[in-house]
């Protein structure tokens, strides 16, 4: 395997664990806003006529009607149920371990899909099979069009059971991919002008210019990006991340990991021990809210409780993959304006 293959394969594991773009506990244990808008035919009903869709690796998939049988990842499965569009399967985090929907599952009624891996590296190919997937969809955290959550090992079995489409969220601002997102749900039948669609896009965008003018207001403010594990903390670095990217064109300033450390992990995070966890100042910091991580409330580290952030009360949760509908980033664009509207110059 070539170097740049062995890499690509350690930033998917470290991402899918918990750091801080998803980039974290892994490492203990392992191992342009791009493409234009696809191609979509049919919207009236499945087998109504043929259906197309070109995604972000540029490959386009061909179907003679529209696909009823939809498996995905389950961030885009909350997105595209946003829209109002069911799938039938997920894989990815989306259960908790109290029975609960996971984060990451959004609004969706987790009891109505079919679970094929709940884990990185899990994925039930017979139980995939059983479901005669017509379609499956994920996103991409590379450029070389890695589906997310499927498995290395199994990716060949599954791709023989039906056409993928990717969507991007690699290096990129986040608007680009809610446009992919928004394209991929009006092919598959999801009515784009209905009121809590556009109402959603409106809030949205009105939240980023509230963001915007936050920044103006209280200019100064330092924000950290991080994520907690039990033996280290990450800091995530404003670059390659949708959400981290978009922030940053409003004008949020970020703090930077080091150079030497971006380039140890393809230019994602830096990784801290807790004794060096004040290492970077900071006045905000976003924390990674996926279950993979550990929560602000359950950090007993006596070094974290000494930030001045922290102390401060200025911590927020950052939701570190987005779900892609403009309903689920209206949230974390408004809990950042209003961070950063009240926050207090501590670093």
């Amino acid at each position: 395997m070539s170097n740049a293959s062995t890499a690509r394969l350690s930033r998917r594991g470290l991402l899918a664990a918990g750091g801080v773009l998803g980039l974290g506990a892994a490492l203990a244990a392992c191992g342009d806003d791009g493409a234009k808008g696809g191609d979509s035919g049919s919207k009236d009903g499945a087998g109504s006529g043929p259906w197309s869709f070109k995604d972000d690796r540029g490959t386009t998939v061909k179907l003679d009607g529209k696909p009823a049988n939809i498996v995905a990842f389950t961030g885009v499965a909350a997105a595209l149920y946003d829209y109002g569009v069911q799938v039938k399967g997920v894989f990815g985090p989306t259960e908790t371990k109290d029975g609960k929907a996971d984060v990451q599952a959004g609004d969706m009624d987790i009891s109505k899909v079919t679970i094929l891996g709940n884990v990185w590296d899990q994925f039930n190919v017979e139980k995939y099979a059983t479901l005669a997937p017509d379609l499956l969809i994920s996103t991409m955290f590379d450029d070389a069009g890695t589906l997310w959550y499927v498995p290395e090992a199994s990716k060949d079995k599954i791709a023989k059971l039906a056409p993928s489409v990717g969507i991007s969220v690699f290096d990129r601002q986040l608007t680009g991919p809610l446009q992919r997102m928004w394209e991929l749900a009006e092919s598959l039948g999801a009515d784009m002008k209905a009121e809590k669609v556009t109402g959603a896009k409106k809030r949205f965008e009105e939240a980023s210019e509230r963001l915007r003018k936050a920044v103006k207001a209280n200019p100064g403010i330092k924000v950290m990006v991080g994520s907690a594990s039990p033996e280290l903390f990450y800091v995530s670095g404003s670059n390659l991340s949708i959400d981290l990217e978009y922030f940053k064109a409003l004008g949020v300033d970020f703090v930077e990991p080091t150079e030497e450390a971006k380039k140890a992990t393809g230019g994602w995070f830096e990784s801290l021990s807790w004794e060096n966890v004040d290492k970077h100042k900071a006045d905000v910091i976003l924390m990674d809210d996926r279950t993979s991580a550990i929560q602000p409330a359950d950090i007993t580290e006596a070094t974290w409780k000494e930030l001045p952030a922290v102390k401060a009360g200025q911590v927020i949760a950052r939701s570190t993959e987005p779900i892609l509908s403009y309903d689920k980033c209206v949230a974390p664009v408004e809990a950042l304006a209003e961070a950063i509207e009240k926050a207090k110059k501590v670093s």
